[in-house]
């Protein structure tokens, strides 16, 4: 199998038509009217191109889409339309990246990777005023970066290659790390196998958030505190994975220039990123690459022999 954007998109284009959607019970069947000009497979793949090609925003990017993948996709949005379509999109999303994580084989390992990473969504107490995210966006601190910001918090549990099998979306001024990982496994979907160990930061020590995971079936790995002993053995460099995942949402995929205003369109722009990450591992497995995560060979488009 070939590792470039065309075979990407349309293997993830044929794994939505014939397992994903289907297994969905929502409107995806006919229905009264006309069908859409675009299916809601063909909105998922495009969205996906979008993020792996780097265009945070929409208009640059339905304007460059034609010439890019007009070979894939002959029928467009315009650009009020497909922001429509994609804040609707956000469960059919969601599926999608939660089917493909299933269906990527380090999933089947007991170990998570768990941590949290801001979402700023806005830079001004104007915005933070005016904005229609209240209530998902607060006032929290980046630790990586020493600094506040106003946004969202989004709390991630991924296997050991960066596939995100658990994910939601907090406010940071309103619910706690240790509390938001609460919240997310109280949700099954997102809830790993009894037996998992989850790899963390210091920052969700405390006994009774421990024993909390201990009756579900989790252990928690994290290094030790200043006034704890430190044995040597915590593992440092797979704890380093998920900050670099946080940094391939980021700089990569643009997490942090997401554009999303409203709470449907935050939650569309996250999904959109984690499932374009999603169907790059699951496709580098099928493809037999070495370095799961790698986006080098889809951020691109190379032209046809002949052009």
């Amino acid at each position: 199998m070939d590792t470039d954007l065309d075979t990407l998109l349309i293997a993830l284009y044929v794994e939505l038509t014939d397992r994903i959607l289907p297994s969905l019970q929502t409107r995806h069947g006919p229905g009264p009217g006309h069908p859409p000009k675009v299916t809601d497979a063909e909105l998922a793949c495009l969205a996906v191109a979008q993020v792996l090609l780097r265009f945070n925003n929409e208009r640059h990017w339905l304007r460059a889409a034609p010439t890019l993948l007009g070979h894939l996709f002959p029928r467009l949005l315009s650009q009020s339309e497909y922001n429509r379509r994609l804040r609707a999109a956000g469960p059919v999303m969601e599926a999608a990246l939660r089917w493909l994580a299933a269906h990527t084989p380090s999933t089947t390992e007991l170990l998570r990777l768990m941590d949290g990473t801001p979402v700023p969504c806005g830079a001004s107490r104007q915005t933070a005023k005016r904005s229609d995210l209240a209530g998902w966006a607060g006032y929290g601190i980046d630790k990586s970066h020493h600094r506040f910001y106003w946004g969202a918090e989004l709390m991630l549990l991924c296997a050991p290659d960066g596939a995100v099998t658990g994910f939601g979306l907090v406010n940071p001024k309103l619910v706690k790390e240790r509390d938001a990982v609460r919240l997310l496994l109280a949700e099954p979907k997102n809830r790993p196998p009894r037996g998992t160990v989850e790899v963390c930061d210091k920052g969700f020590a405390g006994a009774g958030f421990e024993a909390e995971l201990a009756e579900l079936g989790i252990a928690v790995v994290r290094p030790a505190r200043k006034d704890e002993p430190h044995d040597g053995r915590f593992p440092f460099w797979l704890r380093q994975r998920i900050e670099s995942v946080n940094w391939t949402l980021k700089g990569q995929l643009g997490l942090a220039a997401h554009g999303g205003r409203v709470r449907s369109g935050l939650w569309a722009r996250v999904v959109q990123r984690l499932l374009a990450l999603n169907a790059v591992i699951w496709h580098n497995w099928n493809a037999g690459v070495d370095r799961k995560r790698s986006l080098i060979t889809y951020d691109h488009v190379t032209p046809p022999i002949g052009t």
